[in-house]
């Protein structure tokens, strides 16, 4: 037998050779599930405010109730805005809310920073106590405790009136425990030579340890913003005077007794979102990088 009538050598592939594609179907598999929850979790949250948005234009000659829904309107227009501005004191309800918001960013900055810092880096009797009374109001629902807190506010006769709506929100558990995990991150050197230099606990507050959780407090800032604009049960409570209404309050006499318009409410609904965007994207560097240093300055 000469070498040409000689049969091929088989090749048998082996596991190792095969790996790779395995390798290599593995990442696949695991970002297709990437993207696919990411397309769940944008219907869910997103989805609402789209849909309150292609309502907010739609005309007459659209079918709120088309089956498959209809996104894109197909007679869109602009009425439905200027029928809210038209039917409710849409300005002096955002002028209200805008009061109310102030005050509580002002009471949850200066407040949930100073409260932060003291449980954090200050060593005083009952501290232990303190936060534990602060995580308890972050876990206790608000509705149990409104009558209460509508009974305080009633004795300080503070009813129907905007510092009435702000009070109970002027400085958040929530906020405190931010503030106070953003202090509690700094390394303890920087106080330390402070206090080599001589400075006193508000030299090494203001000086020292605020400057480092600037991003912090933006986060702070924009939850008690958000919070008191799109509060609506308290305010609901304690505000009877139409003149003295928040807009989420003022929006809901778009409500009538007997039909509802939604493309009406959707306008509200709109209208009530545009200054939380607004704010939101004016402080939105401040606010991603405070979350990502965890209190620490980059």
């Amino acid at each position: 037998m000469t070498i040409s009538d000689r049969p091929a050598p088989v090749r048998v592939e082996s596991d190792a050779s095969r790996r790779p594609d395995r390798r290599r179907r593995r990442p696949a598999a695991a970002g297709a599930a990437r993207y696919l929850a990411l397309a769940i979790m944008v219907v869910v949250l997103a989805g609402p405010l789209v849909w309150q948005l292609s309502l907010s234009f739609k005309g007459p000659g659209d079918d709120l109730f088309a089956r498959p829904p209809q996104l894109l309107p197909s007679d869109p227009t602009l009425d439905n805005f200027s029928t809210v501005l038209e039917r409710v004191p849409v300005l002096q309800y955002v002028a209200n809310s805008a009061v109310v918001a102030a005050m509580a960013i002002v009471g949850n900055v200066v407040g949930a920073t100073l409260a932060g810092y003291a449980l954090a880096r200050l060593r005083f009797r009952g501290r232990g106590v303190a936060l534990g009374v602060v995580v308890a109001a972050l876990l206790v629902p608000v509705e149990t405790v409104i009558i209460s807190q509508f009974l305080i506010v009633r004795s300080m006769q503070l009813t129907d009136t905007l510092l009435g709506v702000v009070l109970p929100t002027v400085i958040a558990a929530l906020n405190v425990l931010l503030m106070r995990n953003a202090f509690a991150g700094l390394p303890d050197e920087l106080e330390q030579a402070a206090r080599v230099d001589g400075a006193n606990a508000w030299q090494r507050f203001i000086s020292i340890s605020v400057p480092q959780v600037k991003g912090v407090i933006t986060v702070v800032a924009i939850f008690a913003f958000v919070g008191t604009w799109n509060d609506f049960l308290w305010p609901l409570i304690v505000l009877s005077t139409e003149s003295n209404f928040t807009l989420t309050v003022g929006l809901n006499r778009l409500r009538g007794t007997f039909t509802d318009d939604p493309r009406l409410i959707a306008a509200g609904t709109i209208i009530a979102l545009v200054p939380i965007v607004i704010f939101f994207a004016a402080l939105q560097r401040f606010f991603f990088r405070g979350l990502e240093s965890g209190g620490l300055k980059g």
